[in-house]
């Protein structure tokens, strides 16, 4: 295991490295948070698939196809399709609004007040998601050192939290680059062909076990309708992937960059679900479905590759874990705590790009949040047991809870205030409720509360007063790339519209 140790090690100092890298050039808010909104296509595409493509997509996607057979591709399909369906249908809007969080996007679209609300659910969602992922390192560093569950969750966080702080979105983005590669090459070019292999190729996985290994539709249709809702609704509206979106040099890159990554998600998905139906061949009895891809690394691949890939496990873990992890700390800075201190500034107009003491005192402090956020991760991670549970509570309010609010401003102008904030608060109560009633993994939940949501936004918009007609056509103006804007937006104290200056730059 000495050579399988050292591939670790090695890709351990260099995700630090590249965190201090990223320190050099994180200079502003826009290249500490966005990366100066200057990816191209093929940086785009790469960071975006390693966002997605976390821990549960790897170890959870394996587990699956050891449980269910090809049909376990489901849930990372679903994954793969909001990307696509974010990418085609709403990534070139969302990147030419220019802001930070979704919350600012609700603020421009509402008129300054949709927020406050949107921004505690977001930051719930992105914490736990940021928790969860933290978890995932006890798992593989057990496999890895027999380490201590604690020891290796501070361990993991801390790496996460010290590069993701040093440079934050630039850093984040170079590391998951890396990540994105060994990924493909541990996951996609080894362990994939050599899993076939050692279970006798398809012909001998078919003759080994049942025939409903190898129906797409296997693990039911309610199942992959709930997965839908979940994650790929959940792809369309979270922070952490909007956060990427924002990172894009044009919206054609958004576009395309994004159509790309959703892609290589759907290829993921199946080889997955293939990798987890060989390791059931190889190991019928295993005590935990998630313990499939631990166990065929473990035991059936060469020292070296042995390594590599569980370098592959780690770098997905890692990607979903910095990203989150951003995205809280921009959430809770920008958008709940900037709030509570009345020193909101405009959405697009906050400093981008700025040399001056302001916007370097902006960089310090998300810096700060990133590291406050990610101690209180690690913290969450070392005291909390059921990591399903928890992923499902965050999936759960943010989709009961946002989905309609933010769909309903980008496709229904009649859409106000007064109804997206009434949508936030009854969907996310429904959802609460449910999950105390029927459990947290329950279906109810994310059914009644996203129909709960819908209504009460159509009835409550229609209701009231329509959005004001200045608010609207700054809205139309940002849309369409416009920064500088019609006017000042009601309803949103001290917000002017005006250009960002490193928006040059950004198109070299």
């Amino acid at each position: 295991m000495a050579v399988d140790y050292a591939v670790i090690v090695v890709y351990l100092a260099g995700m630090l490295a590249m965190g201090w890298w990223g320190m050099r050039r994180a200079r502003s808010k826009s290249e500490f948070l966005v990366a100066g909104r200057r990816l191209g296509p093929a940086m785009y595409s790469g960071t975006m698939a390693a966002i997605v493509l976390g821990g549960a997509s790897t170890i959870g996607g394996v587990g699956l196809g050891y449980q269910y057979g090809l049909s376990g591709a489901w849930m990372v399909v679903t994954i793969g399709l909001g990307l696509l369906a974010l990418s085609v249908f709403f990534s070139a809007r969302i990147a030419r609004l220019k802001v930070y969080t979704v919350s600012e996007m609700l603020d421009l679209r509402y008129g300054g007040r949709a927020g406050v609300i949107s921004g505690v659910v977001m930051w719930a969602y992105t914490l736990m998601l940021a928790v969860t992922s933290t978890i995932a390192y006890a798992t593989i560093f057990d496999v890895l050192f027999d380490m201590n569950r604690t020891v290796a969750i501070v361990l993991g966080g801390a790496i996460v939290v010290a590069y993701s702080t040093l440079g934050g979105m630039w850093s984040i983005t170079l590391t998951d680059m890396v990540q994105f590669v060994v990924k493909t090459i541990g996951v996609l070019l080894l362990l994939l062909p050599i899993a076939v292999v050692k279970a006798g190729g398809f012909s001998g996985m078919k003759a080994k076990l049942p025939t409903s290994y190898f129906d797409p539709l296997g693990i039911g249709g309610e199942t992959i309708f709930t997965y839908v809702l979940i994650y790929t609704f959940g792809m369309l509206i979270g922070q952490d992937i909007w956060q990427r979106v924002f990172t894009a040099r044009s919206d054609k890159v958004a576009r395309l960059g994004g159509t790309v990554a959703g892609t290589y998600c759907l290829v993921y998905a199946v080889a997955g679900a293939v990798i987890g139906t060989a390791a059931k061949v190889m190991y019928p009895k295993l005590p935990s479905a998630d313990a499939a891809f631990a166990t065929i690394v473990k035991d059936e691949l060469p020292v070296g590759v042995r390594g590599l890939v569980l370098a592959a496990a780690l770098a997905a873990v890692m990607s979903t874990s910095s990203g989150a992890l951003i995205a809280c700390a921009t959430v809770a800075n920008n958008d709940i705590w900037s709030r509570l201190r009345g020193m909101r500034a405009s959405p697009g107009a906050q400093g981008d790009g700025s040399d001056g003491s302001d916007d370097r005192d902006e960089v310090r402090g998300n810096r700060a949040f990133i590291l406050a956020m990610g101690v209180l991760v690690i913290c969450i991670a070392i005291a909390l047991n059921n990591v399903v549970e928890a992923l499902t509570v965050a999936y759960n309010l943010l989709v009961g809870g946002l989905l309609v609010p933010i769909l309903g401003g980008l496709l229904w102008k009649r859409g106000t205030v007064q109804g997206a904030l009434t949508a936030v608060t009854v969907g996310g109560l429904v959802v609460l409720g449910l999950m105390w009633r029927y459990g947290a993994l329950a279906n109810e939940p994310i059914y009644y509360g996203l129909l709960a949501s819908l209504v009460s936004y159509v009835v409550v918009s229609l209701a009231s007063k329509p959005t004001d007609a200045a608010v609207l056509a700054h809205w139309r103006d940002r849309l369409a790339g416009h920064e500088e804007g019609s006017g000042e937006v009601s309803g949103s104290a001290g917000e002017v519209p005006g250009s960002e200056p490193e928006t040059a730059p950004a198109q070299s």
